[in-house]
């Protein structure tokens, strides 16, 4: 077994006379939480379009599991393990919980038949064991536009490890979600780890990915402009490396001019 999930090596992609990635260098270990950070048009949506599957890099390799993938499709991507969990949740709002769950992979009997009797049954365990609803109000119908966004999101994540998603991607998950929800989000990332999966957390919000990741990876303009094991980099100072980032597309400090007379 390798000691990534996940490779990119050397990854470039342009359209037209806009280079979106620079040899791009990225990894996802094994049972590791990997935040991606940047600015708009830093590259973010363009590497996870190539890691699922909708883009084809121009140049560079992929492995996932330390085996080389050719020609990679959203299908063989999914078949990898790779889900994503959109900022939109992608949900049938108007839909049971148990049908949102099973959405396009439903269970059926011998015969052929949707075992609806199984599905209600497993997304009863999964509510208990895996998505904390205990309250009576909530049951495998209760539809999904009931839901809180924190709630709406944790769905699509369980639902992901529940089909053993090996990578599930996190697209800006805490958008438009309130102080409690974002905490209710961040407890289902904190699941993956603990189902001894892997995730990428894209989010604007530093403070939200820095909670959960083991690592960030920081993209700007194409590039990977550097990258930091969380246990090793305080919030402040991970906070300062983005704005110099931001400010100079380096992470070095600005080297200033004296002022004044020079020293003899």
């Amino acid at each position: 077994m390798s000691d990534y999930r996940l490779e990119l090596r050397n990854v470039s992609k342009s359209f037209g006379e806009v280079q979106s990635l620079r040899n791009v260098n990225f990894q996802v270990g094994q049972n590791e939480v990997v935040g991606l950070l940047g600015d708009n048009g830093a590259g973010k949506s363009t590497l996870i379009k190539i890691i699922t599957g909708y883009h084809r890099p121009d140049s560079g390799e992929l492995f996932f599991n330390g085996e080389k993938v050719e020609n990679l499709t959203v299908p063989k991507a999914r078949a990898l393990g790779v889900e994503t969990v959109y900022q939109e949740r992608a949900l049938a709002e108007q839909q049971s919980l148990w049908r949102n769950i099973f959405i396009g992979r439903e269970l059926r009997t011998r015969l052929g038949f949707l075992d609806v009797k199984k599905m209600r049954e497993e997304t009863n365990r999964l509510m208990l064991e895996s998505m904390g609803f205990t309250s009576a109000a909530v049951s495998p119908d209760s539809i999904i536009g009931t839901f809180s966004g924190g709630e709406k999101q944790g769905v699509a994540i369980v639902r992901a490890l529940y089909f053993e998603a090996e990578l599930i991607i996190l697209d800006e998950p805490t958008m438009g979600l309130a102080l409690k929800e974002t905490h209710k989000l961040l407890d289902f990332v904190r699941q993956i780890k603990k189902a001894g999966k892997s995730a990428i957390f894209i989010d604007h919000n530093v403070f939200h990915v820095y909670e959960v990741a083991d690592r960030v990876v920081v993209l700007d303009r194409g590039s990977v402009a550097g990258e930091f094991m969380t246990k090793d980099i305080t919030l402040n100072d991970l906070m300062h490396k983005m704005y110099l980032v931001a400010q100079t597309g380096s992470l070095e400090e600005p080297v200033e001019e004296m002022i004044g007379d020079e020293a003899e």
